[in-house]
Parts: C-alpha cells; sequence; structure tokens
C-alpha cells in the first residue's frame, strides 16, 4: 500500500529498478552486498591504507549514490550507510574479529562548503551518521568524528590520470586545531580508537590518500579506509 501511495501522490520511483514507490524496494535492498572486499585502484598511491567497498560503482550501486548526492533522495542514506557500514566492518576488524576491535571513529573526507551549500546537504556526512547507526545497533562502538576541513577547492577531476589527480588535491584537507591533542589523550593509557577514513566512492585512492596524509600530520593514524562503492579502473595512463 505505501509503495502504491508513494507511486499515486509523488510519483516516486525505485532508484535501482524504476519500480514504483519507495526510493529502495524490497527487492532490490534485500539485493545489496552483504560483504565488503579489498579495493585497491590500480596505480595504489603510495602509503595509501588498506581500502574496503561493499560493491563496484555500478547497478545498482551507481543509481543510489547519484540520486543521493545530486537528486536529494535522502531516504537513500540509510541503504547507503547499511553498506558503508559493511565496508567499516571489514575495514576495521569488525567483521573479522568480532568483539576484539574497541571504538571505531568514521572520519568523513569532507567536502567545501560551496559544495555543501550548492546541495543543500551534506551527503558523505549524512550516510556516515547512518553506517555509524548500523553499527551501533550491531553493538560496535562507533561515532562519527568530523575532524579534517577543506582548505583548498581542487579543479574539476575529470579526465585527469592518478597522478593528475594527485597534484590536484595535494594540501587540499587539513586536520581541525583541536584533532592533535584530543587524539593524545583519548591514547592516554590504551591504544586509542581505530580510525576508518570513509569515503563514498574510491577511484584513484588520491583523495584518500591525502586525506589520510592531513590526519597523519596531526598525530591521526587510520587503520583503512571505507568506501561504499570502488570504480572499476579498466585503463590508466
Amino acid at each position: 500500500m505505501l509503495d502504491a501511495w508513494l507511486d499515486l501522490v509523488l510519483g516516486s520511483r525505485c532508484s535501482a529498478c524504476a519500480a514504483p514507490g519507495r526510493a529502495l524496494c524490497h527487492r532490490c535492498a534485500a539485493g545489496l552486498p552483504r560483504h565488503a572486499v579489498p579495493s585497491w585502484p590500480t596505480p595504489t598511491p603510495p602509503g595509501l591504507v588498506p581500502p574496503w567497498s561493499a560493491g563496484e560503482y555500478a547497478d545498482p550501486l551507481r543509481p543510489l549514490i547519484v540520486d543521493h548526492k545530486d537528486h536529494g533522495r535522502l531516504a537513500l542514506a540509510r541503504p547507503l550507510g547499511r553498506l558503508l557500514a559493511v565496508a567499516v566492518a571489514a575495514a576495521s576488524g569488525v567483521g573479522r574479529c568480532p568483539g576484539n576491535v574497541g571504538t571505531v571513529h568514521l572520519v568523513p573526507v569532507p567536502s567545501h562548503a560551496a559544495v555543501v551549500r550548492r546541495r543543500g546537504q551534506d551527503p558523505l556526512l549524512r550516510v556516515t551518521h547512518a553506517a555509524a547507526a548500523a553499527l551501533r545497533r550491531t553493538g560496535v562502538d562507533a561515532s562519527v568524528r568530523p575532524l579534517l576541513r577543506v582548505v583548498a577547492r581542487p579543479g574539476d577531476q575529470a579526465g585527469l590520470d592518478a597522478a593528475e589527480r594527485a597534484a590536484n588535491v595535494a594540501g587540499r584537507f587539513r586536520a581541525r586545531p583541536y584533532v592533535a591533542e584530543r587524539y593524545r589523550q583519548e591514547r592516554t593509557g590504551g591504544p586509542g580508537p581505530v580510525v576508518v577514513l570513509v569515503d563514498d566512492v574510491i577511484t584513484t585512492g588520491v583523495t584518500l590518500r591525502e586525506a589520510q596524509r592531513a590526519l597523519g600530520e596531526a598525530g591521526v593514524v587510520p587503520v583503512a579506509a571505507a568506501t561504499v562503492a570502488a570504480t572499476r579502473r579498466r585503463n590508466t595512463r
């Protein structure tokens, strides 16, 4: 009945299969990935922490990400958050060693303030909060930590190879001023939290590597990176 009402009143369609009704129908939701896989890009930026993703940046994940990010379909934040939680669980070790991982901090790659204003929301931050909530429902002590800020807006990445993308994002991020001191305090008397960088899609890995560099300069060492999806690199220049 709900799907029929959404179709009649709002003209809503499933982002994955276009069936009338909710933003993601039950059939498509049931078919989403339940296990994450390593998603090393080719070539891999030197020193990149192990990246994990829930699936390939193709159907059905691609239309979900695009509709949420670019078309404001906020109802997709929860299913995308569940996918990101799957990747975070694998990246942090929660999925492999339940009970042996303490606090997990999800650090989203930040967007430029102008981009957030244009969209009217911060899609990745919204999905990251949904992922943390999904992890907490499984008993994981997970929280979102927006530790990074954008200090330089890069040019358009379209058409750039890996080396050009790396140069384009160099120096883009910086850790917030309080980060180093807070993490020194949290490590006092124990190993401290497990830090996982998160993004929606990994393509070349250079954006995640730049975010990792900025955290490292503040004394925060992520153990891995997690994304909803990974782009298949079919050729490189």
